[in-house]
């Protein structure tokens, strides 16, 4: 059976493919010192963000890339990458009424409904194109139960106590080549915290696009499960097909404390 939706996959054209003509803030290619500094800036984080980040590219740039085993593929261009791009916001949004359009009917294409009311029930979604996260649902419902469901950067902005316990701690920025890279310059992803003893009453999922060409994706995901907590947690990716290869290096770090 499972030989069979393999070769059904592998035979049928990858409906995902498309690209989504929107405008974008993407920094120039290139990766040193002041890249790190100007994505901790466009995200106005705080000074601790930063530093963590600095140490992390210093860590990075005495690494060598590793050699895969029977991988054969072209070696990345770490400095031929762009490694911020956002879709442009005129303006802070109140509403998903006021989302571009254009990307709407993206996640459309995609099967996802960013609608709260058109959502499958007991799913709750949290949605980055490229370097930002551009919708989550359900976070009024699941902090109810004292559940944060935000991304990284909301997370990093408030709740800093949380971040700056947990992240790191199942993959340290020295972990390896790519761990040490995703830290440097990791724009968004989804952060999760379930309360001691809180039985999270939906599904979580997460759901990356990269949409803008010559751009690396690299969310950092941080989900801690307190003591007897419980939550189901899924991610999802999708890229437009392009004659060039896009590099795509994500940490997702699972907190299970005791009995979770």
């Amino acid at each position: 059976m499972s030989d069979e939706i393999l070769d059904e996959i592998t035979a049928s054209e990858y409906k995902y493919g498309f690209t989504t003509d929107i405008e974008s803030d993407k920094v120039p290619p290139g990766l040193n010192e002041d890249v790190i500094r100007l994505i901790s800036a466009k995200k106005n984080e705080p000074e601790w963000m930063l530093e963590w980040r600095l140490d992390a590219f210093r860590t990075w740039s005495e690494m060598i890339e590793p050699e895969w085993p029977n991988v054969t593929y072209e070696k990345p261009d770490f400095q031929a990458i762009s490694y911020y791009s956002a879709p442009k916001q005129k303006k802070t949004l109140d509403s998903l009424d006021e989302v571009d359009p254009e990307l709407l009917k993206t996640f459309e294409k995609l099967g996802i409904s960013l609608d709260e009311q058109k959502r499958l029930t007991g799913v709750a979604m949290d949605v980055v194109v490229d370097s930002v996260s551009v919708a989550t649902t359900f976070k009024e419902t699941l902090a109810e139960k004292g559940i944060i469901f935000c991304s990284m950067s909301e997370a990093i902005q408030d709740h800093p106590e949380l971040v700056r316990k947990h992240l790191g701690t199942v993959v340290p920025k020295r972990d390896n080549f790519y761990a040490a890279l995703n830290s440097a310059v990791f724009t968004d992803g989804s952060f999760c915290y379930i309360p001691k003893g809180v039985h999270c009453p939906m599904e979580l999922s997460t759901y990356f696009r990269i949409n803008e060409a010559g751009t690396g994706q690299f969310e950092r995901t941080l989900l801690v499960a307190d003591e007897g907590s419980y939550v189901s947690y899924l991610e999802g990716c999708t890229a437009p097909s392009r004659d060039e290869n896009q590099l795509h290096a994500a940490v997702v770090e699972l907190v299970a404390m005791d009995d979770a």
